[in-house]
């Protein structure tokens, strides 16, 4: 196994995460501000989702004797439109999805497993995310502008569900 390879790909999944991050909190706190609270808290729930994907990256580089490079993958895009916001953070879900599965195959060959299942790991995480933005967008084509509209009435589904535990 050449671990310099991994540590590769296990360092390029990071700087995709931190971007990941970075820019979902952006997201957050714009929809928040504009009073779509559901929508907010999930782009929240989704970026802390992301920092384990960071911890979980970094954990095995380190385990690799590899270093940590934290420098995200490029700067925060100035979305702040709901719709456009949800078009963008779905495509970035796709983008890594195709991405991970490269990255385990890639580890797959370089004889390495366990960072192949890390990256497996990702690809079942980020279909997720892209199905909850795909949703929202279904809806909102579904519903039309009053689908936004009661966004910024009642509480987040993350909210209801912590208030029923």
């Amino acid at each position: 196994m050449d671990t310099k390879k991994s540590i590769e790909l296990l360092n390029r999944g990071v700087a995709d995460e931190l971007q990941a991050v970075h820019q979902y909190m952006y997201w957050h706190f714009h929809l928040d501000d504009q009073g779509f609270a559901p929508l907010a808290t999930m782009f929240r729930r989704i970026a802390i989702q992301e920092m384990g994907h960071v911890e979980r990256l970094a954990e095995r580089i380190l385990f690799l004797k590899g270093d940590v490079e934290m420098v995200s993958a490029g700067p925060v895009e100035k979305i702040t439109e709901p719709v456009k916001i949800l078009a963008r953070a779905a495509k970035m879900e796709q983008e890594a999805v195709s991405v991970y599965n490269q990255f385990a195959l890639q580890c797959s060959q370089n004889a390495d497993a366990v960072s192949k299942q890390v990256f497996e790991t990702l690809v079942n995480d980020e279909e997720r995310h892209f199905d909850e933005f795909d949703k929202q967008l279904e809806n909102i084509k579904r519903f039309g502008p009053s689908y936004l509209a009661l966004q910024s009435f009642g509480k987040s589904p993350d909210e209801a569900e912590a208030k029923a535990e």
